[in-house]
């Protein structure tokens, strides 16, 4: 009897990750990879990326780093994207991953061939020729960036009121596109920051609309990394928040002095903003931040505080909803906006189906990501094994379970849906990769 493969859907840093621990536990796999070579979205020469020229990580390459594989001494404190990618085409060239990889390959359909156990169909095209392969399961790490947000006011029915352009930041690669422009940037995330500090060198002005104030992180702290700061003292969730935001108000200007809301929010409930330049050029004067969006009228945007002013260009940086075109909902156990899956990743009923890198929280990492990956792939050890660990893991799964997000209480928004506490996160998936470990031995 053959023993089928397993579908590895996506090689950017959560298939990557997942292909390596498969490897290492000698799970049998076929990955298909959209682009031509590895590293996902961080490739921005890669025509389904999201990236842009001036990207950087918001945490430090000592924080964001696979343990096993650190980034070189050489490289700074916070790592371009182009030196990103380079890193996991590092991570792929030390573990020769590729080979197990089709590239330029599109996954069309996943369809489950009956109850669970009984394997996958997947339809898959490359190079212009349509195929069918029969596997023993999914492995699903697309990424969670790819299918734009669009706000009510940019959809086709209300855009054509704006005689301006409208972009959404994936779209968006370099400043050029700001060149001699009235630009009014849509959101206050990380990524409207960075967008909105790119324009400031090229456009004739620029404004930040938002919704909500925000909490800044400073990248350096004392003049190191500020994630770097701290973890020597662990301290309750409350007592944490309360501390660092006394500390962060010594680095950082009151953003509602420069015309930010006060945050709706404790400190982390809502991922900070990590941009030591945005507050600067508030300070300065180079942009201004206004509320909402009302309603567009020609080349006019008024605002929903009754302020109205002239843009040549609106760039959402409106974020991204999850996306996994290639399979139907009711696969994957969806729970209003994202699938509810055991630690983001295992579905209740299915041994056959998991979702990689559907997981965030402020320091995770992706070694975060390589432990969620490293249960997958000895999970599927242990089923082929029949352990005892995998018949407990079975029932633990099938359990009511928790959401991982432990003394946090973050804000109840679509793009926090998948959102744990670290520590509580990694210390579960820890726990049971230990017991897999022990009953293996």
């Amino acid at each position: 009897m053959t023993t089928l493969p397993y579908a590895l859907i996506g090689a950017g840093p959560a298939g990557l990750v997942a292909a390596r621990n498969l490897d290492r536990l000698k799970v049998s796999y076929r990955g298909f990879e959209l682009h031509t070579d590895v590293g996902g979205l961080w490739d921005i020469d890669n025509p389904h990326s999201t990236m842009y020229e001036s990207a950087h990580l918001i945490s430090s390459k000592t924080t964001t780093e696979v343990t096993e594989y650190p980034m070189n001494a050489d490289v700074a404190d916070y790592p371009s994207h182009r030196e990103v990618c380079r890193y996991f085409r590092g991570f792929a060239d030390k573990f020769d991953l590729r080979r197990h990889f089709r590239f330029s390959a599109r996954v069309l359909r996943a369809e489950p061939l009956g109850p669970p156990g009984e394997g996958w169909r997947v339809e898959w095209e490359q190079e212009g020729e349509r195929r069918s392969d029969e596997y023993a399961g999914v492995l699903i790490a697309n990424g969670i960036f790819s299918r734009p947000s669009i706000p009510e006011f940019a959809t086709p029915e209300f855009a054509d009121r704006f005689d301006g352009e409208i972009v959404h930041s994936s779209d968006y690669r370099n400043a050029d596109l700001f060149a001699d422009k009235r630009v009014l940037v849509v959101g206050a995330g990380n990524s409207a920051c960075d967008l909105a500090v790119d324009a400031v060198h090229r456009a004739r002005g620029v404004t930040l609309s938002v919704r909500r104030g925000y909490h800044f992180v400073p990248k350096y702290v004392f003049g190191r990394p500020a994630d770097t700061i701290g973890g020597l003292l662990t301290l309750p969730w409350k007592l944490k928040q309360k501390v660092d935001r006394f500390l962060l108000s010594w680095f950082t200007v009151d953003p509602t002095r420069v015309g930010f809301p006060e945050p709706d929010h404790a400190l982390y409930e809502s991922h900070p903003i990590v941009n030591s330049l945005i507050l600067h050029h508030l300070c300065h004067g180079d942009l201004d931040v206004r509320p909402e969006i009302a309603r567009l009228d020609g080349k006019t945007v008024h605002f929903k505080d009754g302020q109205h002013a002239d843009y040549d260009l609106i760039l959402l940086a409106t974020g991204y909803h999850l996306d996994f075109p290639f399979i139907d909902r009711e696969h994957l156990n969806w729970k209003d906006v994202t699938p509810h899956l055991y630690l983001n990743c295992f579905h209740p009923e299915r041994d056959d189906l998991f979702v990689l890198g559907m997981v965030e929280a402020a320091g995770l990492g992706w070694q975060g990501r390589y432990e969620q990956a490293e249960l997958v792939a000895r999970f599927l050890d242990g089923c082929a094994k029949n352990t005892a660990a995998a018949h407990r893991f079975r029932e633990i799964k099938r359990e009511p379970f928790d959401d991982m997000r432990g003394p946090a209480s973050y804000m109840a928004l679509d793009r926090m849906a998948f959102y744990v506490h670290k520590d509580t996160f990694r210390k579960t998936v820890r726990k049971h990769i230990s017991r897999f470990a022990r009953d293996t031995r």
